[in-house]
């Protein structure tokens, strides 16, 4: 195969034509070990389910999903950025009594082999300041950074509160 194709590039193409081909071949060549490592490496965490509770006049969104740890250590949520929101934190629903409270985190704890579901009332986002109007069911990318610094981007659905 190796011979046909240098042929074929010394009858079309001369010898820059030989040179591109080896140039070619090296690069695929190079390339191939490297794909082959990178399909590997196991997907470790995944988010999934992801949706936006978007309210009007500008007020905090709510961010909602789940993320799966499919590895055999914890692994830390510590960070979401989206480029639709100024300003994206974590927050759990705490209550003591007759008392609810967010708290601000600065970590989501996703236990190896396990999952961490954020949902209304117990862990979410609060997605503030948003960038532009966002229409019902729009599309937001939001970035997701654990701490051994995987990072996962993924598709989150805006929903209005009350909207069909």
């Amino acid at each position: 195969m190796k011979m046909k194709f240098s042929f074929l590039c010394n009858v079309r193409a001369g010898t820059a034509g030989v040179s591109c081909a080896l140039g070619m071949f090296g690069v695929l060549g190079a390339a191939a070990p490297a794909a082959q490592a990178a399909s590997a490496v196991p997907v470790k965490v995944a988010i999934s389910g992801c949706w936006i509770r978007a309210l009007p006049d500008n007020l905090p969104a709510g961010g909602y999903f789940i993320v799966t740890n499919a590895g055999d250590a914890p692994v830390d949520l510590v960070n979401v950025k989206s480029s639709a929101y100024g300003m994206v934190m974590m927050h759990r629903t705490v209550t003591s009594g007759n008392t609810t409270k967010m708290v601000m985190l600065d970590r989501a704890s996703v236990r190896p082999d396990g999952e961490l579901t954020f949902r209304p009332g117990g862990y979410h986002l609060m997605l503030e300041n948003p960038l532009k109007s966002l229409a019902n069911n729009a599309l937001v990318p939001l970035t997701f950074t654990f701490n051994d610094g995987e990072t996962v981007t993924t598709q989150c659905r805006v929903r209005y509160a009350g909207a069909k």
